[in-house]
């Protein structure tokens, strides 16, 4: 019998997505978030970057005061003046962990740091030591692991992890991997290094091709057990890893991809809400899990069949991520006879056959000119031809409409 892994959530909305322009948040804003991000059930929240501003910092003592049950993470890069400055913010947590960067790929060594390799590998296991000083809970991130010099990284993630680092993070910065590449990565460079048992491994993926979500599956595959991730894939650029998206995927998946995690899902759609109403950035209609379209149907065909039986076309509850099943049937101009019948009787209308006919003309007409037809619009159809007149041209109709909709199946 296989065994589920337990798979750590690292939430980086407070931190890498708040990074991304149009969702930058006040201090009340990051606690707010943070307090749902408790609530949902992530393991560790990244609260900030201390050293990048006052408010900054604030947030992230604020967040270590008030939220108790994760993990509060704040980044550093290899600095002491940035390291000291994490470790005073993240003072009043129950539990801290100190995380701090720097890139290994010589593109970025060479362009961006101007500096030597050894010189790179001498500045990393200082700044974790001296992170150690201030907390036992220790993550080192590779800037650019996967297009770096896989010797050279190897060199670096075992000196790190002599120097104490608990978790190793080799991010695919720029979005640059593809899912075979990073499961192959991953277990070529824990394979590599003698003293990667002492160390948890975590993924970091962007969204620059889209696949970050697909590359963190493929990187749990190869041997990572922390996936760091945001809200809503909010991020730098074309944004992180989606948590819901991951979360959902192992949830719906455990034949291909036995992990688990400790989100509650029933909170996804929530904790995707308040983000959007914080940052004012509203979430994406076609958006996996969280998405206003992610359950709903307007094709005749697809109604009919979510109707009789939702597994059909749903492959989670719309109520197991938190979203409303109330509007899972959209009317529209794709829209089906027993779907516009369905809605009637949700609106505590019994019509006759001949009168759901009609209705279903109107609605079907009136979708012509609307993206959508509402409860008030489908109310208002039902009144005009529940007129006498109306009901006597509908009496005398000799053809009925048994079809379901012409909307595509696929």
């Amino acid at each position: 019998m296989s065994t589920t892994a337990r798979v750590t959530v690292f939430d980086t909305t407070l931190r890498d997505g708040e990074q991304a322009p149009g969702y930058s948040l006040d201090v009340s804003s990051k606690l707010a978030m943070a307090r749902a991000l408790d609530a949902l059930g992530v393991d560790i929240i990244e609260a900030g970057f201390p050293i990048a501003s006052p408010a900054d910092s604030e947030a992230v003592r604020q967040i270590a005061t008030g939220v108790r049950r994760p993990v509060i993470c704040a980044l550093a890069r290899t600095r002491s003046q940035d390291i000291e400055e994490a470790a005073r913010a993240l003072q009043p947590a129950q539990r801290a962990r100190i995380h701090t960067f720097l890139a290994t790929s010589d593109l970025h060594l060479t362009a961006k740091l101007r500096m030597t390799r050894q010189e790179c590998l001498d500045s990393a296991v200082s700044a974790v030591r001296l992170a150690r000083r201030f907390t036992d809970d220790v993550e080192f991130s590779a800037e650019d692991a996967t297009r770096s010099d896989r010797d050279f990284l190897c060199r670096v993630i075992e000196a790190v992890i002599d120097a104490g680092c608990t978790t190793i993070n080799l991010p695919d910065t720029v979005g640059y991997a593809t899912p075979d590449e990073l499961r192959e990565f991953f277990q070529q460079i824990i394979g590599r290094v003698p003293n990667s048992e002492r160390a948890i491994f975590s993924t970091h993926c962007h969204n620059d091709l889209g696949l970050a979500v697909a590359n963190s599956l493929a990187a749990i595959q190869g041997g990572v057990r922390q996936v760091e991730c945001s809200i809503n894939g909010i991020g730098e650029r074309a944004g992180n890893a989606s948590l819901e998206e991951l979360v959902m995927a192992l949830r719906v998946r455990p034949d291909r991809l036995p992990y688990d995690t400790g989100i509650r899902s029933q909170a996804l759609f929530g904790t995707s809400q308040l983000l959007s109403t914080l940052t004012s950035e509203p979430v994406q209609a076609n958006k996996a899990i969280v998405g206003r379209n992610a359950f709903a149907h307007e094709a005749g065909i697809h109604q009919d069949g979510v109707l009789k039986d939702a597994r059909t076309y749903e492959i989670m509850k719309p109520e197991d991520v938190g979203q409303s099943v109330s509007s899972r049937l959209v009317l529209g101009r794709h829209s089906g006879r027993h779907a516009v019948q369905s809605r009637c009787e949700t609106l505590g209308f019994a019509l006759a056959h001949s009168e759901i006919d009609e209705v279903y003309r109107a609605v079907i007409s009136l979708g012509e000119h609307r993206k959508a037809i509402g409860d008030s619009d489908l109310r208002r159809i039902v009144d005009r031809v529940r007129t006498p007149a109306s009901a006597a041209a509908a009496a005398s109709t000799a053809t009925h409409v048994e079809t379901v909709g012409y909307g595509h199946g696929v």
